[in-house]
């Protein structure tokens, strides 16, 4: 039976993934509406490249915390770290938090694509799992220079970091894993396109100049 305490918890999660940080950073600091700008998305990698590094960061950082801060809430729930009831709640609150922030409903339900926020809840659910998937993010960045497509590859690696590092199989988790990289590749489909078609921007992580 569900209980009106996870109910509001899944409404907060929601509610804190809706926070849409770079719009609002956009429009207090820049007067600028960062969705009608350059790729158009209301996430970290639009801001770097519209409205600086600095920005960027910021936006990419609050993006994270939201997600860890919305599973985190897990805590206050009553139930016991790794019951089913625990586990089933938590992804519910990831899940809420993620549509949260691709549809906040501060600004129209127009958000961004939900990568950032859903490292942090991948952070909130395993530190470890989450430094496998921002290495593998790494790696991939600087080897293609394509922030969507190191994106896609780090997300879809998260199902088989889950089945690696868990030694008790949670099917929820499980189940929830491998739904996650097709919302990523959904949200990512015009990035996708323009890949294929080599039209994609590149993001250097090291300058051009100090590449012999």
């Amino acid at each position: 039976m569900v209980k009106l305490s996870d109910i509001v918890l899944i409404i907060t999660a929601y509610m804190i993934g809706s926070i849409p940080t770079a719009v609002w950073i956009g429009r207090v600091f820049f007067r600028t509406d960062i969705r009608e700008h350059g790729s158009g998305n209301a996430g970290a990698t639009n801001t770097l490249r519209t409205l600086g590094k600095r920005a960027g960061l910021v936006v990419l950082i609050i993006d994270i915390l939201k997600g860890w801060l919305a599973v985190g809430l897990i805590c206050v729930s009553g139930y016991a770290s790794g019951s089913a009831q625990w586990i089933l709640l938590e992804v519910t609150m990831a899940v809420a938090a993620i549509l949260g922030h691709i549809f906040p409903i501060y600004v129209g339900f127009k958000g961004g694509k939900g990568v950032a926020t859903t490292m942090g809840i991948i952070i909130g659910i395993s530190p470890v799992i989450a430094l496998l998937c921002t290495l593998v993010f790494a790696l991939v960045l600087i080897v293609s220079h394509y922030v969507s497509l190191a994106s896609i590859l780090a997300v879809l690696s998260f199902p088989f970091w889950m089945m690696s590092v868990y030694n008790q199989h949670y099917i929820v988790l499980t189940i929830f894993s491998l739904i996650l990289p097709m919302v990523v590749i959904i949200m990512h489909r015009k990035n996708i396109l323009r890949l294929l078609k080599r039209q994609e921007s590149v993001l250097y992580v090291f300058p051009k100049g100090g590449r012999k």
